[in-house]
């Protein structure tokens, strides 16, 4: 029996993560015996410092790579939204799953939605991306550093030391977390675009063809659509986690993509938006044509003052 060795981060959600997938391959070809090897990054270890001062989400990756690279394993599982969106040689983005609910999600113990929170709340959040958009909205809330596992700032939350806190709604309902706070509110696209690739999952390999072989079993086709439009906008943008950027693509219907777009200052202050409709036949180089959209109002100027911003920030 030929074995595949999974690489992955030590958190209750990666381990979820890694293994679903290991039950997908399983199911698929029981040929195949898969083995977890638990890595632990440089994004596990900092948790004092917010992520766009110490090198983004790729921290949470490179050890993880670094193991594939060495033969230790064949195959990791991402959230791809922490994936960035240029590959190290010798490794593929073999397969980008079916999403779950790609949207961000308020978690509080008193209050429904962002409009219902009370002037000066405290919203806990480590993503400059919801900084930017939450403040645009409501410029009186106190936006405060969040680090750790999904359970960690759960547990923050109840512990009375934010009024709320904003995830990833895909991580919640992939750990069954939805009812440990009194409310679990998905934020609509139209109030908050979240991160290129939310909700996906991305299977980066070897470049193996019995290892490629495994992972198509794992590709969605919607979802490679999707997460292609949103990683070529911000690959053009050439924006990680140190600029607030927010892209959604969504196949809607048989034939429909959406694309909803936004960046700017971490202050809310100022920003720019854009919206576009296209079909999945016509989707090459949408990305890249939006994102040019976006450079010719000054996107660039504007990121670079983000960087900027970003880096002054205490948080």
């Amino acid at each position: 029996m030929k074995k595949l060795t999974i690489a992955t981060r030590g958190s209750k959600l990666a381990l979820w993560q890694s293994h679903h997938i290991k039950g997908c391959i399983e199911s698929a070809r029981p040929d195949i015996e898969v083995e977890l090897k638990i890595v632990v990054t440089t994004g596990d270890k900092i948790l004092d410092v917010p992520l766009a001062k110490i090198g983004g989400k790729g921290l949470f990756l490179k050890e993880i790579e670094e193991a594939l690279l060495a033969g230790e394993a064949q195959m990791a599982v991402h959230s791809l939204k922490d994936v960035p969106t240029v590959m190290p040689e010798g490794l593929i983005l073999a397969a980008i799953t079916t999403r779950e609910d790609t949207k961000d999600a308020l978690l509080s113990e008193q209050y429904p939605s962002i409009e219902s929170l009370p002037q000066g709340a405290v919203v806990g959040t480590s993503s400059l991306r919801r900084r930017m958009q939450l403040m645009k909205q409501r410029p009186d809330l106190v936006i405060k550093d969040l680090r750790g596992n999904v359970d960690t700032r759960i547990r923050k939350l109840k512990e009375g030391e934010f009024d709320a806190i904003i995830l990833a709604a895909a991580g919640i309902n992939r750990l069954g977390f939805t009812t440990l706070v009194n409310y679990f509110s998905p934020i609509p696209l139209d109030t908050m675009i979240p991160s290129m690739g939310q909700g996906a999952l991305g299977i980066q390999t070897i470049d193996e063809p019995w290892v490629l072989e495994i992972a198509q079993l794992l590709e969605d086709a919607h979802s490679r659509i999707e997460t292609t439009i949103e990683r070529e906008f911000v690959d053009t943008l050439q924006g990680g986690c140190q600029v607030p950027i927010g892209v959604s693509a969504s196949v809607e219907g048989e034939d429909r993509v959406v694309v909803r777009a936004t960046l700017g200052l971490p202050d809310g202050s100022e920003s720019m938006d854009e919206t576009f409709e296209t079909t999945c036949t016509a989707v090459e180089g949408v990305g890249k044509a939006m994102a040019e959209r976006f450079q010719a109002k000054g996107a660039m100027e504007l990121l670079s003052r983000a960087e900027i911003m970003a880096n002054g920030h205490k948080a």
